[in-house]
């Protein structure tokens, strides 16, 4: 019993040390962006900065860095264009599983993704200069439509089997109108596949770099513009700052998606 009982505390003490290995593996990128985003007067051969401070936290309250807006501004597209996307794509795939030729209408909803974002917004290029939307705000959202939209239909035809359909039907058939229908029976059936929906578009839009840049022609700074605009710079610190903002909300997306949806689902 005692030598099974050392095995087994060895066992356990090397998967202990296994499980922070990887921890501190997947951790690292993360601590070593916050890290750099307090320092300054980084200069070769010091293995870390020479100076510590909060003022590049601080700048994000001011106007002369901009990460502020970027950061609004991002978080307010982003979370539009998701709400959007989530909500109008869900009533659509409804029309798409249930039409006779839903194949064809799949095949549609894949054709975006044929293209790289960075050739999409080529093609898209000329219609936006054109209906004097390039270089705007709204010009970015809709040209966002064209990449969330189609996901959402995509994602939200597995939701409508056989058996959901039917349920629509069995509810118009006992008198329920439309509304009734979505609201106290579809709409809380697909409450999880709704928020998950909602939280994949949402990072897709906040990570969107090829149509931004091409369609906002540089105007409309969101914050991976920003990040890649302090790369481009050497800007360091910044960078470094401005990536930690960007890992932010996915960060706490992850967890809400862990904490109210997988957890109903186990």
């Amino acid at each position: 019993m005692s030598i099974r009982a050392s095995v087994y505390r060895l066992c356990r003490k090397r998967a202990c040390l296994a499980r922070l290995l990887i921890a501190a593996i997947i951790l690292f990128p993360f601590a070593f962006l916050l890290m750099l985003s307090f320092g300054r007067r980084w200069a070769y051969p010091a293995l870390l900065p020479g100076e510590w401070t909060l003022g590049n936290w601080l700048s994000i309250l001011g106007a002369q860095a901009g990460l502020g807006e970027s950061l609004a501004l991002s978080l307010a597209l982003s979370t539009g264009i998701a709400a959007v996307s989530t909500a109008t794509s869900f009533w659509v795939s409804r029309q798409v599983a249930g039409h006779r030729h839903r194949r064809h209408w799949l095949l549609l909803a894949y054709l975006p993704y044929v293209f790289a974002p960075v050739v999409l917004a080529a093609c898209l290029q000329y219609f936006f200069i054109r209906a004097g939307l390039s270089g705007k705000v709204w010009g970015i959202a809709l040209a966002q439509l064209f990449i969330t939209f189609p996901y959402g239909v995509i994602f939200f035809t597995s939701f409508w089997t056989e058996r959901m359909l039917a349920l629509g039907q069995l509810i118009a058939t006992l008198g329920g109108s439309t509304w009734q229908a979505y609201a106290r029976v579809l709409l809380p059936v697909a409450k999880g596949a709704l928020m998950t929906c909602f939280f994949q578009l949402f990072l897709i839009s906040w990570f969107e770099y090829g149509l931004t840049t091409l369609i906002g022609v540089g105007k409309v700074q969101t914050l991976t513009l920003k990040v890649f605009q302090y790369v481009n710079e050497a800007n360091t610190f910044f960078a470094a700052l401005a990536s930690c903002l960007l890992v932010l909300p996915p960060v706490v997306l992850l967890w809400l998606n862990k904490q109210y949806v997988f957890s109903r689902i186990d």
